[in-house]
């Protein structure tokens, strides 16, 4: 355990001490958070029993905040420390390699859980967005299948990227579409059942949907949604069996 919380110090100086990681992962959903509510704040969606624009996009942009900061981030700082030597290098050592997993994955739980405390503080405080309650164990078992599932998922990803300056380009062209079908970005009002349908199958849509769910005023009951967790887990199950499979160590080439 030692160990772990050394590679979990390390790895959190790493990323405060890095502006693009910082600005991506924590100010980008953020600013994306104030133009959605700022500008869509007055209206309500009927589809979803008239709830405000600003209680729709809390979760949607949590969803964001939450797959940046395991999948996209853990995706292109692998690869980056790959393609460097540096993965190489520490395996090389008497640390384990699990220990070194362990400190990476628990740096962006972290990270995963502060974004989930700020993008509901404004939320509540800003646009009148509250967590029932009775929903909030719904709302942590959520964000611990996501950041699991995403993580396993960022590992899996560093198999087709390959080199660093891929990355960025790779991770987007992997989660940005999905943001749009998935009703991210985009009310789900707005977008065909077709659409929604196809984007049911991949963990980002059933993420959205269990945060959702604990955000939505009108949940009754404890507000687990397991059939839409149990999606999610299974992908993260997928990408820690591809990551066990494919994970490199060592440069390309």
């Amino acid at each position: 355990m030692s160990l772990v919380w050394h590679q979990f110090r390390y790895d959190q100086r790493v990323f405060w001490r890095s502006p693009a990681s910082v600005f991506f992962t924590v100010l980008l959903p953020l600013i994306f958070l104030f133009i959605f509510c700022e500008i869509f704040g007055g209206d309500t969606i009927e589809e979803r029993g008239n709830v405000s624009i600003a209680t729709y996009y809390v979760p949607g942009i949590l969803t964001l905040a939450i797959v940046s900061a395991t999948l996209v981030s853990l995706a292109i700082s692998l690869v980056e420390a790959r393609e460097s030597g540096r993965l190489k290098r520490v395996r090389s050592t008497p640390i384990p390699t699990w220990a070194t997993v362990a400190g990476r994955i628990g740096n962006a739980l972290v990270i995963s859980v502060l974004m989930t405390v700020i993008v509901t503080l404004i939320g509540r405080f800003l646009y009148d967005v509250e967590v029932p309650d009775s929903t909030i164990p719904a709302l942590l078992v959520s964000l611990l299948v996501g950041a699991f599932a995403f993580s396993c998922l960022g590992f899996a990803l560093t198999a087709v990227i390959p080199s660093e300056e891929a990355a960025p380009a790779v991770t987007n062209v992997a989660v940005l579409p999905l943001y749009f079908l998935s009703g991210v970005f985009i009310p789900d009002s707005e977008i065909p059942e077709g659409v929604l349908n196809f984007a049911s199958i991949f963990p980002i849509r059933n993420f959205f949907e269990a945060l959702f769910t604990a955000f939505d005023p009108a949940t009754a009951g404890a507000g687990f949604e397991w059939g839409h967790l149990g999606i999610v887990a299974l992908w993260g199950v997928v990408g820690l069996l591809l990551a066990a499979r494919f994970f490199r160590w060592a440069p390309r080439g």
